[in-house]
């Protein structure tokens, strides 16, 4: 799917997840069907999804924590989309680096760091090591709630 420029304006205007399609058209001279269409067509294409998203340090006891992973195999996205299914995970990406997967977990009262190493990461072969960074503070950091 070409990603083009209506397409980048289409999705701008779509941070506000309510606006309507109406209104979008209305700012960019084109037709609602126009708006809807493109934006279906970019969620099928899993390009865009439209969803209700949190700010974890609004929310009481939770904590974002970002963990990077060695691991001891190349497979490298085989092994991400493994640990991105995991409970509370956000996201998990491939990097250059010292680590190979960085994943980012959000952890709530009764399922901490510890939890999240006994129960989620021990389930996953070929991990070599993990490193755990808790994030204290973060600027314009919004996740979809998934505990």
């Amino acid at each position: 799917m070409k990603i083009d420029d209506l397409n980048i304006d289409i999705v701008r205007e779509l941070k506000d997840g309510r606006k309507s399609f109406k209104k979008i058209a209305d700012k960019f001279g084109i037709t609602e069907n126009t708006v809807r269409s493109r934006v279906n067509r970019l969620k099928e294409e899993k390009v865009l999804e439209i969803c209700g998203l949190v700010d974890p340090t609004k929310i009481p006891e939770h904590k974002i924590v970002m963990i990077g992973i060695k691991l001891s195999e190349m497979d490298l996205v085989k092994k991400g989309e493994e640990i991105s299914k995991l409970k509370g995970i956000v996201s998990v990406s491939v990097v250059t680096g010292r680590y190979d997967l960085m994943a980012m977990v959000l952890f709530k009262p009764g399922f901490g760091l510890l939890e999240f190493y006994t129960d989620e990461i021990a389930k996953v072969d070929g991990i070599n090591s993990v490193e755990s960074f808790v994030v204290y503070k973060s600027y314009n950091l919004m996740v979809p709630y998934n505990l």
